[in-house]
């Protein structure tokens, strides 16, 4: 069955994934290298006080929301240039709920191009993970600073 679809311009399409897969992990690295060294800079991992931190989480969410919007673009964009669906907004809708999940399975890529929704899907999964895990570590770092804040004589 594998060396049927290898052989069937399934190697191809294979190495279209790990293409889309090693530009989504390119861009959240530079989004969180963009991130971390903003957060660095202005000292933001010791602010303390309900408006700086909330600030912060704002902006934090925010750049975090634009990093999964741009990657999930460029899987839409390659939904498109493949001719995957049948126009752009459906693309970028079909890219959207799969790579976070979604999934409501009311659009489907092609036979040939179908096992790129599951590695789109693991690629998200991963994706958010990471940012879930950073989002925590700092807000983590926030809730110490209060804490500190509350316990000092």
């Amino acid at each position: 069955m594998l060396i049927e679809i290898l052989s069937s311009g399934g190697l191809l399409k294979l190495l279209f994934a790990v293409v889309l897969v090693v530009v989504t992990v390119v861009i959240h690295a530079a989004g969180f290298s963009v991130l971390l060294r903003a957060i660095a800079w202005s000292h933001a991992l010791d602010k303390t006080g309900f408006w700086p931190v909330a600030r912060w989480v704002i902006g934090l969410t925010s750049w975090l929301m634009l990093i999964h919007l741009i990657e999930i673009s460029v899987w839409g964009l390659f939904y498109v240039w493949q001719g995957c669906m049948p126009d752009a907004e459906s693309a970028f809708y079909f890219s959207g709920s799969t790579y976070t999940t979604l999934g409501y399975g009311d659009l489907l890529l092609p036979a040939p191009w179908r096992m790129l929704a599951p590695v789109e899907t693991l690629t998200g999964i991963l994706m958010c993970g990471l940012s879930t895990g950073l989002f925590f570590a700092v807000v983590n770092r926030w809730m110490n600073n209060f804490m500190k804040g509350r316990t000092k004589p």
